[in-house]
């Protein structure tokens, strides 16, 4: 019996030192690194159609998902250096001076304006000229997703990693724009043929999107699927339709403030946390 209480009690004395320096590595844990985030980008990303602008020049909203984001992460530095119109040149050319060594999250909407849909939204709008325009703008878009976007993309994603090799980039894709019923104005409004073109557009601006997304490493996020049944001319629209007033005209095609708040951010909290 003593020596079964020896060894028992020799046990213990072993098991606790062996236990002393667990509580030490847990006592004396790093502290979390900091999180320095950073969006890049076009209307979609500086949060155009939300609303509540800090300008009418980029239209970079407090209600975009980026400062949505950075908000509910509570991250320790934010800055949103995208801008309403921007291509891939402007995120090479300009945003990512922005970004720096200390950048640890960067995300990026871009292609879209490259694609030119801008203007072909405008030429297939109801009311402001549709004709030929619409359908060859469509068809032009289709044109350079397929032959142009790949290269422009990559050039735009080793720039962020250039000027910040230590962020991690996270590439959103864009919503399907439109559903096929009924708009609310009989006058401004896309025609079903040129909103079934449009969407398939958008179909293929993501599938080019999220392969050279995934060629640089980066991680991509795909919107669609939150914003199914919230296109514009549908019955619950986070996109918005035709804007009429010249001074509201630009948040035109563009989320609001509830497709930012619940379709791009659920979807990026998803993908980082």
């Amino acid at each position: 019996m003593r020596i079964v209480r020896w060894v028992i009690a020799a046990s213990a004395i072993v098991a606790g030192a062996f236990a002393a320096p667990a509580t030490a590595s847990v006592l004396f844990a790093a502290a979390p690194a900091a999180v320095n985030y950073v969006a890049v980008g076009d209307s979609f990303s500086s949060g155009n159609g939300g609303g509540s602008y800090a300008d009418t020049s980029c239209y970079r909203s407090a209600n975009g998902f980026p400062a949505l984001y950075s908000k509910a992460a509570k991250v320790d530095s934010f800055t949103n250096a995208a801008c309403s119109g921007a291509v891939t040149g402007d995120v090479i050319n300009q945003q990512v001076r922005s970004l720096s060594a200390s950048t640890t999250l960067v995300t990026i909407t871009i292609g879209g304006n490259d694609a030119g849909f801008p203007a072909t939204m405008r030429a297939c709008t109801k009311g402001s000229g549709t004709g030929q325009d619409c359908y060859d703008g469509i068809a032009a878009g289709r044109n350079f997703i397929k032959n142009g976007a790949a290269a422009k993309l990559d050039a735009t994603y080793a720039a962020i990693k250039k000027a910040a090799p230590n962020a991690r980039l996270v590439v959103l894709g864009y919503p399907r724009l439109f559903e096929r019923g009924g708009c609310s104005n009989a006058i401004w409004y896309v025609p079903l043929e040129a909103r079934d073109g449009i969407n398939a557009a958008s179909d293929e601006i993501n599938t080019v999107i999220s392969a050279r997304a995934k060629a640089a490493g980066a991680d991509y996020v795909d919107v669609r699927s939150n914003f199914s049944g919230h296109g514009a001319c549908g019955n619950s629209p986070w996109i918005r339709e035709a804007r009429i007033l010249p001074s509201e005209q630009a948040e035109s095609y563009h989320p609001t403030a509830t497709g930012y708040r619940s379709g791009y951010l659920p979807a990026l909290q998803g993908a980082v946390g």
